[in-house]
């Protein structure tokens, strides 16, 4: 890398990423720079010797502090868990019909949808490289299926590029392609490139752009068969005495380029989102009913904390009931896990070291909405034939992601309808509910004018408003870890933190797992050195 003033380091980078695309966005940025690597996770824990038995209090039922209750009675541990919600999962969620929810400033939504459809606010992929959901998936017997990142028949929007009119995945994709293959072939040919390839490998690239960008014997890319094949035809090919088929007429690269719409045809590339994919068989939540079979007896639900405590011997936590309120009850054990996202806890009454609180009160947590939006019939395959995938816009509800499941099936459909952040985020949810429903059809009905005849019920959920996170996940930048994530991640006298946050790989489930395993392999070493 060049040296001088106008050189950026990678930390410079990576702080820039973290402050313009969040946290989840530094971490993929992380991982190609190779400060990060797929998960550590490589089988069942091993908590060898004997606890003594010794106790500890989990405070949260979300899948870091299951994990951690049913690995550490495994290993002989009293455990009991205290859990503000009446299920477990935290914000491994699925909302089906029939349920309600209650968010910040007492707006109450029940959901309407039909039966067998859902929205999951929270996670809602599983990549092939989180070892750790993956293994307690399977472990528990939770059915998985492939989900559905990149369809290239699905949509990229512009509401300020042609007239507003979506295009087609594979019309961007293939066309920017293939523009570009041009002009680096064109830069070869004309011995653009001779001082970074040998004339040996000057060949073997020419033939590789040519294959890779559909280019035609003279290394342009035009209209015809090559270029057909990657973004569809005007006429397809048929049978018998049908048209013979016609090829498309591609886009003109300014066109894409002052469009905007290449800025999302690397998805499928990130990390994280290259296949295999998987979600679970019926919702999200199907991963933390799972956990709930083996630990659901050591919960106590609607259990909202309200102070924790401790000294040399232990830890004391009041809590009353999240529904009810009531006289504050007690629970104690010799050490506490504490899961609670640090946007709640940073409100709770903690014994803490200076050095944690500090932690706690300096960690700020993403604001994002999600809108479910279910359909009377499934349009986006009768009359578009899009199966699964995303369509991405620069409109405020940013993507429509469509079922990667039950596919060809009749009757009704729920759509993804939004997935908002920042500001958009905050702009949806000082909406009441109904509107933000609204909202998100207006927006989505200039992509698909069925929406306006087709629209059933609907039903969102701001994180930021959702009374036990505050929050959708927490967002550190490369100086709040220096600042903080060392003291965050710490055993503070009896108490453990976990969860995503205490995580390098925030805002996922593999990172909640993650982090709650190695909180009590920690606090078990130091159970069993006295």
């Amino acid at each position: 890398m060049p040296t001088g003033s106008s050189s950026m380091s990678r930390r410079d980078l990576l702080s820039m990423i973290g402050t313009v695309a969040g946290s989840a966005a530094m971490y993929q940025a992380m991982t190609t720079l190779g400060f990060a690597q797929e998960s550590p996770f490589t089988g069942s824990l091993k908590l060898d010797g004997d606890p003594k038995g010794a106790s500890v209090l989990i405070l949260g039922a979300g899948l870091a502090g299951m994990v951690a209750a049913y690995e550490l009675r495994k290993a002989g541990y009293k455990v009991q868990i205290l859990e503000y919600r009446e299920v477990a999962g935290g914000r491994c969620w699925t909302i089906r019909g029939g349920d309600k929810y209650t968010e910040l400033g007492g707006f109450e939504q029940e959901c309407k949808f039909d039966e067998g459809q859902y929205l999951n606010p929270g996670p809602w992929r599983v990549p092939y490289h989180h070892h750790g959901v993956l293994h307690y998936a399977k472990e528990f017997g939770v059915e998985m299926q492939p989900f559905n990142q990149v369809n290239h028949n699905a949509y990229l929007h512009s509401s300020k590029a042609f007239d507003g009119k979506p295009q087609r995945f594979r019309h961007i994709n293939a066309d920017f392609n293939g523009h570009v293959a041009e002009l680096l072939a064109k830069s070869t040919n004309q011995g653009g490139l001779d001082q970074a390839v040998s004339t040996e490998d000057r060949e073997k690239l020419l033939d590789a752009l040519r294959g890779w960008g559909a280019l035609d014997k003279d290394y342009a890319y035009v209209k015809g068969v090559d270029s057909s094949e990657r973004r569809g035809y005007r006429v397809d090919p048929g049978g018998g005495q049908m048209p013979v088929a016609e090829p498309s007429d591609p886009i003109g690269l300014s066109e894409i380029v002052q469009s905007g719409l290449w800025r999302n045809l690397s998805t499928g590339n990130l990390y994280e989102f290259q296949t295999a994919i998987f979600q679970p068989v019926g919702g999200m939540d199907m991963i933390a009913k799972g956990f709930e079979k083996e630990i659901g007896d050591l919960v106590t639900y609607n259990a909202k904390v309200i102070e924790i405590d401790q000294d040399d011997q232990g830890v004391t936590v009041h809590y009353v009931d999240s529904v009810t309120g009531g006289e504050p009850k007690t629970a104690t054990a010799d050490w506490c896990i504490c899961t609670i996202p640090f946007s709640v806890l940073s409100q709770v009454k903690t014994k803490v070291s200076s050095e944690m609180q500090a932690a706690i009160d300096n960690l700020p947590y993403a604001a994002s909405v999600k809108v479910g939006l279910q359909f009377k019939r499934r349009f986006w395959e009768e009359d578009e034939h899009i199966y699964g995938g995303i369509t991405f816009t620069d409109l405020p509800n940013t993507l429509i992601s469509y079922p990667s499941s039950e596919f060809f099936s009749k009757g009704k459909g729920v759509l993804l309808g939004a997935y908002s952040w920042g500001a958009w985020a905050m702009q949806f949810t000082s909406l009441p509910p109904e509107e933000r429903v609204k909202k998100a059809l207006e927006y989505g009905a200039q992509i698909h004018p069925q929406y306006n005849d087709e629209f059933d019920n609907g039903i969102s959920i701001g994180w930021h408003r959702v009374p036990w996170t505050l929050g959708c996940y927490g967002t550190w930048s490369e100086d709040s870890r220096k600042a903080h994530y060392q003291a965050a991640s710490s055993i503070d006298g009896r108490i453990a933190m976990a969860g995503e946050h205490i995580s390098y790989i925030p805002a996922w489930q593999e990172g909640a797992i993650l982090s709650g395993l190695d909180a009590i392999s920690r606090l078990h070493q130091r159970v069993i050195n006295g």
